[in-house]
């Protein structure tokens, strides 16, 4: 190994025991940090003393090779970061990421599924089930009824719903806890599947499942993972007929449109969301027209008669 990647090292030990970050960002920055550190040995670049214009055509090559702006950007924010660290611990006096600006990066919403669509969506397990209809079922409702991120449905626990299963206490990105709340359908679908959950379980020697372990396992008892839980929503995003490319993230991002539409404070969603920054929610919410239409309807004075057509 040598001094650059071992100092790279001790940036991502110093993250996961000093600042707590979660293991997937941990990951996320080791894989940025690895690219970078990878163009530097392939062009003879002294990682520790990096320059502005090294790190400048690092960005561009990213870019060349078509990777999406948020990904270039999040590249950059890892490596920004790990000078930030070198600078504070003595390491180096300059950042040369200071002067690079992000590029320039189009809002792309994930798709959203309307009412109809979601609806047809979630009844998919029970039609076209592939592997487990039962626990796809409940891994979409309450992805959709709740919000949650993929991240924070694979690390739901037992132990962590509220009284009658009626929701359940999440931590989320930072460390930030919140409740959050599922629906009847959610709660009817969880019904369903955690009795095939703890007969898994018990088969494979486990202790108390009804009440400890994680809420979502795989078919062979394993927790299930962030990548299996993609891998079942594509799948049934193949069989949807919808003609929309759903991800997991599309039913947190439905999940807030919705509350939207039907008129829920942007606030209140914020915090089911669990987002920080009031700007990050307004990014996720869509308001359909007919949603627009109804509040037109509702705040102007004239807005009963909108669409009467007078003959003159």
């Amino acid at each position: 190994m040598n001094t650059g990647r071992g100092i790279v090292q001790e940036y991502l030990a110093y993250l996961e025991a000093v600042r707590g970050v979660s293991s997937n960002t941990l990951c996320a920055y080791a894989n940025d940090l690895s690219h970078f550190t990878s163009y530097c040995d392939n062009n003879d670049i002294d990682l520790l003393s990096a320059e502005a214009c090294e790190v400048r055509a690092f960005i561009a090559d990213l870019s060349a090779e078509n990777m999406s702006p948020g990904s270039v950007n999040r590249c950059l924010s890892a490596v920004r970061g790990f000078y930030r660290w070198m600078i504070r611990f003595g390491k180096r006096t300059d950042n040369p990421c200071g002067s690079l600006r992000n590029v320039k990066n189009p809002q792309q919403l994930p798709s959203v599924l309307w009412e109809g669509e979601m609806a047809s969506f979630v009844d998919l397990p029970d039609n076209a089930g592939i592997l487990w209809p039962e626990r796809d079922k409940a891994i979409i409702m309450l992805m959709y009824s709740a919000g949650l991120r993929i991240s924070e449905l694979v690390a739901l626990t037992m132990d962590a719903f509220i009284e009658k299963q009626e929701g359940a206490k999440i931590t989320g990105k930072g460390g930030k806890e919140r409740y959050v709340f599922f629906s009847e359908e959610g709660r009817a679908a969880l019904n369903d599947y955690l009795p095939g959950r703890e007969a898994r379980l018990k088969s494979s020697g486990a202790e108390n499942p009804r009440s400890s372990g994680p809420v979502f396992i795989s078919r062979k008892g394993k927790p299930i993972s962030i990548s299996g839980v993609r891998w079942i929503i594509t799948q049934y995003s193949r069989r949807s007929g919808l003609g929309k490319n759903i991800h997991p993230h599309s039913l947190r991002h439905s999940f807030a449109t919705h509350l939207v539409n039907s008129g829920c404070d942007v606030r209140v969603v914020q915090e089911l969301l669990g987002h920080a920054s009031l700007s990050t929610t307004q990014r996720y919410t869509h308001v359909s027209i007919e949603g627009l239409k109804k509040v037109y309807e509702k705040a102007h004075p004239h807005g009963k008669q909108r669409g009467q057509v007078h003959d003159t």
